[in-house]
């Protein structure tokens, strides 16, 4: 039997099957492909056939937007959005590019401003802009103590 190779992806016979079924793999003659590296995380025999890849990629693609949604219901409300919308964007990316391509940018841009966060010069200011409004907010404090008490204002004795 011949045997033609995709110079990455396995050799397979021509016209062999891949064991799973009666369907040539990716046709007659042709080789199945391996994925690219870092594009689809299907298992291989799902990604042999056209019409099941694509079916697991609407799923993942479901399954992503319930995730991204939650976390956007999550925005307002007490939780962690933030995580779990780029959890549904990394569940996102295991099929999609796009996905990988936001993911990466994200990614950068929170190391940068890491950096940033952490440079000696950034951080003093951060410091004593945070003693300053501790200090604006204690005087505040006080000045309502000593205005009214330790008795909230809206409550009233009627």
């Amino acid at each position: 039997m011949n045997a033609e190779s995709n110079g990455g992806g396995r050799s397979v016979p021509v016209g062999a099957t891949d064991g799973a079924g009666d369907d040539p793999v990716e046709g007659t003659d042709r080789v199945l492909k391996e994925p690219a590296p870092g594009i689809s995380k299907a298992p291989q025999f799902i990604q042999a056939r056209r019409t099941l890849h694509l079916s697991w990629q609407v799923g993942v693609f479901v399954v992503g937007l319930a995730i991204v949604g939650l976390g956007i219901v999550m925005l307002p409300l007490p939780g962690p959005g933030w995580v779990v919308i780029f959890l549904g964007m990394a569940v996102w990316a295991t099929e999609f590019v796009w996905a990988q391509v936001v993911l990466h940018w994200t990614k950068r841009k929170v190391t940068e401003a890491a950096q940033r966060a952490l440079d000696p010069k950034v951080r003093k200011r951060n410091i004593t802009l945070t003693v300053i409004g501790c200090a604006i907010a204690g005087a505040l404090l006080a000045a309502y103590i000593a205005r009214y008490g330790m008795e909230m204002p809206w409550k009233t004795d009627h």
